[in-house]
């Protein structure tokens, strides 16, 4: 089931991508270390949020549909939302 935000998060994690190859090209282009640095952590944080926006979201819509139509056990969905929340 593709939940309606995923477009979303591919729409975030392609901004990422291009992003991460702009601070590649700094590298060629010998930037200074502190400009590389906070460029990677821009990165890394847009990845972050877009992990973090897909766990919302498999926890908002397939868990809680799946919790109200019977689908999956308590104890089986404690296991899920447990090892999910590791990602966090």
């Amino acid at each position: 089931m593709k939940q309606v935000n995923h477009s979303v998060i591919v729409t975030r994690l392609k901004r990422a991508e291009g992003h991460l190859r702009s601070v590649i090209e700094m590298f060629d282009k010998e930037r200074k270390c502190v400009d590389l640095v906070q460029q990677l952590h821009a990165v890394e944080a847009a990845v972050a949020n877009a992990k973090r926006q897909l766990i919302h979201d498999h926890m908002e819509h397939c868990l809680d549909d799946d919790a109200s139509h019977g689908k999956v056990e308590p104890k089986a969905m404690l296991m899920e939302l447990r090892a999910l929340t590791k990602y966090l």
